[in-house]
This record gives C-alpha cells, structure tokens and sequence, in this order.
C-alpha cells in the first residue's frame, strides 16, 4: 500500500524563540525557518517538546503553527503536534491542523493518565478523525509512562491515516518489533544515539531536535545510512555525535542545551519558558566545545568521501 504520507529524512522539531520579556519572538522564527530550509533538513515539526508546547496554551500553539507554516511557503512539509494532557485540547489542535493543511500531526499518549491500550487508541483515533491528516505516532513512554504496544497499534490500524511512528522509547527491540510485525508503518528515529541503528533496520526518518543548530551534520547521517547505504561512514559520523547526545541528555537539560545550539548557530533564541531555566556558564562551555569538535570531525569525514 502506498504511504498517505512519506516521512523520508530529518525533521525538526523547531525551537520556539523567545524575547527578553518572554514573549514569542517570531523574527527570530522566521530566522530559523530559513536557515533550516538553506540547511537541507526535510521537514519540520511545530508544537513538540522541544518547542517548549508544554508551557503552551492551545492557541499559542496554533499561532505558532500558522506562522511557521507561512513562513515555510510551502517549501517543506509541515507537521503539527497535538500532545496535551486532555482529549479535547488535542483535539482542538488536531482541528487547527487541519485548518491550516497542514502536512500531517503528531500524536503521542496523553502524558500522566497512564491510559490503557484500549483507551489510548480511542483517544488516538478521536484525534485522527477531528484532523483527517496523515498521522506519525509519537512513542515515548519515558515520558508519557505507557508504550503503545501491540494491541493500539493494531486498534488504530482501523484508520489508514497512522501511517508512521516516531519511536523514542530506547528498548532496540521495539525497532525490530516495527520492523519485522509493522512494515506498513514507517518507521522514524526518535532516539538520538540509536539513529544508526534505526537506519539500519529500514527506517528512512530521524526526528531529532539537535537539528535546529546542527542541521547539515545530522543531514549527513542521514544520507551516508538512507541514501548512500554508507554505514562505515555513518558509523563515523555517528561516532562524531555521540558526544553531543551525552551533552543534551544530562541532568534533563534537553531543550536548554537545543536553544543554546541554535543560538551559537547564529538564531538567538532567548531564554526558556517556566519553569525551566536556561544553561549556566559551565555547561554552555561543555556544549560549545563539543559542538566545535563535532563540526570539525564531520567535516573533515565529508572531504574524505
């Protein structure tokens, strides 16, 4: 069967850019936008947790969405996320979504209710029906606390809009799980120091969130893995970058370490929304440097061929 949607790539889960009153500097969006598109990056996601949708209410993330969308004129496709903690306001999302046409939603399990699988796909497929739009999954149970495990994937296979999964769960035994049982589900990274692996299992996506400052580099890894079936070089390139997913997982400074990336890129990004808090000095230091390391390495293995 052919794919509603074909989610072949890197795509970003942009950041949400911010002025020093905090409020959402869209400039400063538009800015990244641009350079993403300039970066050869596939796609882009509004509205993740790495855009901070957390600290979000329904319409900003809708506002936000529209704006990226206009910004984006068409020249990438557009993917909108729905994870909230309630149905309806997911649903609210998903409705925008299509309003906006966009290209396609994210729907991951409604965090802290620990749904079971029944319940989940009921709420997933609720989703579905108020977007009508190709649906990427969104599994995390680190976050989330519940796995979308056999029963929802085959509860929501009732609609043909689930047509690919971001896997962020860690366990490599989901990856051949998705791709051994789910081949008609494609399959996308979602766990940064695994992107070597989950391209060697077939999936042709990574949805990283270090692409924001870092776009050209994780491109790279893509095409020496999809495109050129280069895995001696992707596992250099993938050895480059090990040092950056230690960097961004520490201490839960995640989305901290993304903003300080992009604005060492050259997109000020500000500071983070409560109740996070931006990097110290020490660890935008540890970053910086590992970030210089990281684009000298990959380069030089570029010029190699």
């Amino acid at each position: 069967m052919t794919p509603i949607f074909t989610f072949e790539g890197i795509y970003t889960p942009i950041v949400t850019p911010l002025r020093l009153d905090g409020s959402f500097n869209r400039d400063a969006l538009a800015d990244q936008v641009e350079h993403l598109v300039d970066a050869g990056v596939h796609g882009i996601i509004s509205g993740g947790s790495t855009g901070e949708n957390y600290a979000q209410t329904v319409e900003e993330r809708l506002s936000l969405a529209t704006f990226t969308k206009e910004c984006l004129k068409g020249r990438l496709p557009l993917i909108v996320g729905t994870g909230t903690m309630r149905t309806p306001d997911s649903i609210a999302l998903a409705s925008g979504a299509r309003e906006m046409k966009a290209d396609a939603i994210l729907l991951g399990t409604p965090p802290y209710a620990v749904p079971t699988a029944r319940e989940n796909a009921l709420n997933a497929l609720a989703i579905d029906r108020a977007a009508n739009l190709p649906v990427i999954l969104y599994n995390y149970p680190g976050r989330m606390g519940v796995s979308m495990d056999e029963e929802f994937l085959d509860r929501v296979g009732r609609s043909r809009n689930f047509c690919a999964i971001k896997e962020s769960s860690g366990d490599i035994n989901r990856v051949h799980l998705l791709a051994r049982d789910y081949p008609h589900i494609q399959m996308s990274c979602g766990m940064d120091d695994q992107a070597l692996e989950f391209f060697a299992w077939g999936a042709r996506s990574w949805v990283c969130a270090g692409s924001n400052f870092l776009p050209r580099e994780h491109v790279a890894l893509y095409e020496a893995c999809a495109v050129e079936g280069n895995f001696d070089k992707g596992r250099r390139i993938m050895s480059a970058m090990m040092p950056l997913m230690r960097v961004l997982e520490q201490g839960g400074k995640f989305v901290a370490c993304v903003k300080h990336g992009t604005t060492m890129a050259g997109i000020d990004t500000g500071g983070m929304m409560p109740p996070l808090k931006p990097l110290n000095k020490d660890d935008k230091r540890a970053l910086e440097q590992v970030i210089r390391v990281l684009k000298t390495t990959i380069s030089n293995i570029q010029a190699e061929g």
